[in-house]
Order: C-alpha cells, then structure tokens, then sequence
C-alpha cells in the first residue's frame, strides 16, 4: 500500500465502514495451510529468530490479525512457536527504507543467526530493482510452486518476475483501482449517482474532459489535481520508460500532459501535490471536488471516513471504472537470500497470500481487495456486502474485472524515479511557469542525475 499513509484505525473504524457480510462459501478450497508446527520445526532446524523489515505497520498488523499461531509479545515483536519475531519498521521519509536494504541485504548470508533478514517487503515501483538482484529467492527455491499462486492475478505476479521470468515474491493485495466520484456532485453535474450512468459519462478521455467541463460550470472541480490522474495513464503505456539505457517518453504519458494542461489552463483542476492538504480538501463537501482515482485502499483507509462531516463518513462515495483500468501499490513479501528460516518464510508467504480462509478473514476485517480471484468472485456476488463509504455499494465485481485487465509488461527497474521527476518538471508547464520543452529538460537532466548509466538524447 502507498508507502506515505500511515494507516491507524481501529477494528471499530473497520466495523462501520464495512457493512455485514455473509460467510464466502465456508467450504471454500484452500491454496496453503498452516504447518502447525512451523515456529517448532524452525527452532530445530532452523533460526530461533525471524527478522522482517517492512516500512510501516500494516504487514505486521496483518500477521498479528490473521497468522495461525502468532502471537504479539511487544511492539515490534511476536512469537511463532519457539521463534522469536523481531519487525524492523524504516520509513520511506527520504529513501530510508530502500537505503537500509540496500546496506544489509547484499551481505545478509554473513550476517549472525539472530541478525539475518528472514523476509522483507517490497512496492511495485521499485520491486524489480530487488528482484533482478541476488538478494532476493525465487520463491520456487521455498519450494512454492506455479499451482501454489495459480489462484492469484497474472498482473502481481508479473511484477516480481525477474529477468528469466522466475517469481520471487508474492502479495495478498490485488490493488486494481478505478474512479471514486462523489455522488452529490455527480447529480448535481450529471443528474445522476448511479455508478453505471456516471461510468457512461467518463468512459474514455474524451468524456472525461467533457465533463470536466459541466463540472466546471456547477462549481466542481474535476479533480483534486492533474496528479490524481497521472497513473491511470502511466499504466497504460505503450512501452517501458527505459529501452536500450534510454529514457522513452510514452505518447500515453504526453497525453497526459496534454490533458492535464487543458484542465489546468480552463480552471478544472489544480496542480497541488499528492497527499497535501490542498489535494484533501476534496475529501469534504466544501472542497467541492468531482472524483478522485484510487484502489480499496485509498476510499477505506484515506479519504477521512472516521471524521465527521467527510464525505466517506456520510457514505458519500460512489466508484466506477472511469476511462481506463489500472492499478495503484500493493505490498509483496520476498524472502531474502541468506535467511535461516526458509520453512517459515513459505509458511508464511503461502498462507498471508494464497490461503482463501485468510484472505477472505483480510478482505472481511481490512477491507483489502485481496490477490485471490477465488475469494473475490464470491465477495461480488455476495448480495449481503456492501461498503459503507460508498453508500453500501459493493465495489467486489469493479475491482475483479480491473485486476484481470492490469498488464504490467512494461515495466521497468527505473519506474518510480522517472515517474516522480516526470511529475515534478510537468508541474511547472502547467503552472506556466515554463514551456513543455523547457519542462521536458529539467526532467532530462533530472534523471540522468538520478540515473548515470541513462541517456535521453
């Protein structure tokens, strides 16, 4: 999940915001079970401690939720059978989490017993830099088989894929996403809030922009700012953003550029950054915002629900698929080379993300859309769900049919530093404060800064 949200909220938050729901087939197949005695089988075999380096908290709260036999013993630590648990939480405040990985992870087989790294986490901007290097297991080397994860999206495996195609990590999160509209301000621009009339309204760019335009003249703005929009484009790209060490600007990307300028210039959106208190404001009636892009993620643990007066507290929300499909974070679990827990370390990856009873525990307590396609079949044809966000509709079927339509061929290891620094040059095009070409520029001296062995010539 996006790395900048610090997620606290408490199971009587994640109560009201998820309206009952009906047991998903209790009879349900599972891809993995629990040992049972994998904690006892480390102690003998095995390293009595298990280090987990993450960079906040929501991995360890979902082992503490869901992971048979875990049991917290102190703020950053837990046991499982006789191992010690010991989680290492760096934020990613100035590339610290990235930075200490990169520190101990190369010589983590030399490291003391007690000090080796187990398992670490890993986002999918940057989890081919890790994958494409020895720091990282095939998971096949777990002895975690292509049966074992047939149950989850192509999409999440694709992006832990090295080189010569061998997975090494796995995620419980399928995070397809779409579009979150406020339903008030879509009957008042279109007359209506029904999810299938408002999608009809913004089904392709075009559309989009022509409603932008209504929105415009009812006091709207379409969006909080052009960079809500910017990865429902850049996952939608032609071709990576590196071919042959050179920087590859995709048409998909400029016509972001192109529509975001449009939008900006006409006074239908802004230029604020992601995560500002300017970019939140929409999150209120008064903020008077038409929609926002986001995966379950950002409508259950990021747009205020447990302030009163917000639109999710008034389950003001309604979402839809919007122009184009595609896919926003995520969390993946690799296991590290040199750990001395490798049986643990498939236990636990096997049951966090392809055991269905657990998922479906996940998906029912945390309102994660989980990386099952099993468990989120049943949850969107569950008629006894719905979230109360989004005024009890049950967003399930949405979510599925996105995650089945992410292709995440056109990655690449330089992903999330061209992406940043492409943002950060457009916003002075748009403020007009310089010209596209000028703009482009500061991007291309930017990342071969960032990125020596890159060209953009």
């Amino acid at each position: 999940m996006k790395q900048q949200i610090k997620k606290i909220i408490s199971a009587a938050m994640i109560a009201a915001m998820v309206l009952p729901m009906s047991a998903c087939g209790s009879g349900s197949t599972q891809k993995a079970e629990s040992t049972g005695d994998a904690g006892n089988s480390g102690t003998k075999e095995e390293g009595k401690v298990l280090n987990i380096q993450c960079w906040n908290e929501e991995f360890k709260d979902r082992i503490t939720d869901h992971y048979p036999g875990y049991k917290k013993t102190g703020d950053n630590t837990g046991k499982i059978g006789d191992v010690t648990v010991k989680w290492t939480i760096t934020p990613t405040k100035d590339n610290a989490y990235q930075n200490n990985l990169d520190k101990i992870l190369p010589d983590n087989a030399n490291a003391s017993a007690d000090d080796k790294v187990d398992l670490f986490l890993m986002e999918a901007d940057y989890a081919l830099k890790y994958v494409n290097s020895d720091v990282t297991m095939k998971l096949s080397d777990l002895g975690i088989t292509d049966d074992d994860l047939s149950d989850q999206f192509d999409y999440t495996k694709d992006i832990v894929k090295n080189s010569s195609g061998a997975i090494k990590g796995s995620s419980w999160q399928a995070c397809s996403a779409g579009m979150i509209y406020n339903r008030q301000a879509a009957k008042d621009v279109l007359g209506t809030g029904d999810p299938d009339k408002v999608q009809e309204a913004v089904s392709d760019w075009d559309k989009f922009n022509e409603t932008a335009a209504k929105a415009k003249e009812k006091g709207y703005k379409i969006t909080s700012t052009v960079n809500d929009t910017y990865r429902v484009y850049s996952n939608n790209v032609s071709g990576p953003w590196v071919q042959d060490n050179k920087v590859v600007v995709d048409d998909n990307i400029k016509k972001w550029v192109d529509d975001s300028k449009k939008l900006v210039d006409a006074g239908e959106t802004t230029t604020a950054d992601l995560w500002s208190d300017d970019w939140s404001k929409g999150f209120f009636p008064d903020g008077k915002v038409f929609c926002y892009f986001g995966p379950a993620w950002l409508i259950n643990f990021s747009m205020h629900a447990d302030e009163d007066g917000s639109i999710a507290n008034q389950g003001g929300w309604g979402y839809c698929n919007g122009p184009q499909s595609f896919y926003w974070g995520g969390t993946w679990i690799a296991a590290a080379t040199g750990t001395d827990n490798p049986t643990l370390d498939k236990d636990i990856i096997l049951n966090m993300t392809t055991n269905q009873d657990i998922l479906k525990a996940i998906a029912k307590k945390d309102s994660d859309c989980v990386n099952s396609k099993t468990v989120l079949n049943k949850l969107a044809n569950d008629s006894t769900f719905g979230n109360k966000i989004l005024g009890g509709q049950n967003p399930y079927k949405l979510l599925e049919e996105g995650a089945e339509k992410v292709d995440m061929s056109n990655i690449s290891n330089y992903d999330q530093g061209c992406n940043e620094e492409f943002q950060a040059a457009m916003k002075n095009y748009f403020d007009g404060n310089a010209s596209y070409d000028e703009a482009l520029k500061q991007f291309d001296t930017a990342i071969v800064e960032k990125y020596q062995e890159l060209s953009t010539d």
